[in-house]
């Protein structure tokens, strides 16, 4: 895909270029998104320069990753990073995102992510948008809450970071959750299994719903 800019109420959504990488730089240096993100711990300007002249120009190019830095709309300093990054062929992406330390507290990411989020299932045909954290990330998911992805549970070593695998929260927001329609129909698991029979005496029984062979 060619690189495009999207825009909210109050902010600019484009491609990093080069010209960002001293920025990403000093951003990255805090201690909360090295801790709980992914990236390189110490980061280095050569790491600022891989994401911005290589990695980020290259997820647009092979359709894999779509990377955007936050600015606001009127113009001003890079605020943020929010990307959405493909995890399987049936239409699941993922969404990341930081904030530099000195504009959280705003609603920013609540307000990109959403925006992302209907990009993702209106241009991209995403049939799920899921976001994952480290357990203990409680900023990241108070974003997905407010942006109304619905907390699935807690995934066992499925982060590896710094070398040491840990658990993950993860959750999920489809196309119905905004009012957008899906590739696909969605048939949920209380729709596709039949309630559990019982006998006359509330005990499982063995009519339709009861499969005997998996009881045994």
């Amino acid at each position: 895909m060619e690189p495009i800019t999207l825009t909210t109420d109050r902010f600019l959504l484009r491609p990093f270029i080069p010209d960002d990488a001293e920025a990403v730089c000093r951003i990255c240096q805090d201690p909360d998104i090295q801790r709980w993100t992914t990236v390189p711990s110490p980061y280095l300007r050569e790491h600022a320069e891989e994401f911005t002249g290589h990695t980020v120009p290259e997820g647009w190019h092979n359709g894999t990753m779509y990377t955007f830095a936050v600015l606001p709309r009127e113009g001003g300093p890079l605020m943020a990073s929010v990307s959405v990054t493909l995890r399987t062929y049936s239409g699941t992406w993922e969404i990341g995102f930081w904030t530099a330390a000195e504009f959280r507290g705003r609603g920013i990411m609540t307000e990109v992510v959403g925006a992302l989020a209907h990009w993702a299932f209106t241009r991209l045909r995403a049939t799920r948008l899921e976001w994952r954290a480290e357990v203990g990330n409680t900023a990241s998911r108070a974003v997905a809450g407010k942006a109304g992805f619905t907390m699935e549970g807690t995934l066992r070593a499925a982060l590896l970071n710094n070398g040491t695998l840990r658990d993950t929260w993860v959750a999920s927001i489809l196309p119905a959750d905004l009012g957008l329609t899906s590739d696909y129909a969605h048939l949920p698991a209380s729709v596709a299994a039949p309630a559990e029979s019982r006998d006359k005496h509330g005990r499982p029984g063995t009519g339709p719903g009861r499969d005997v062979s998996a009881a045994v």
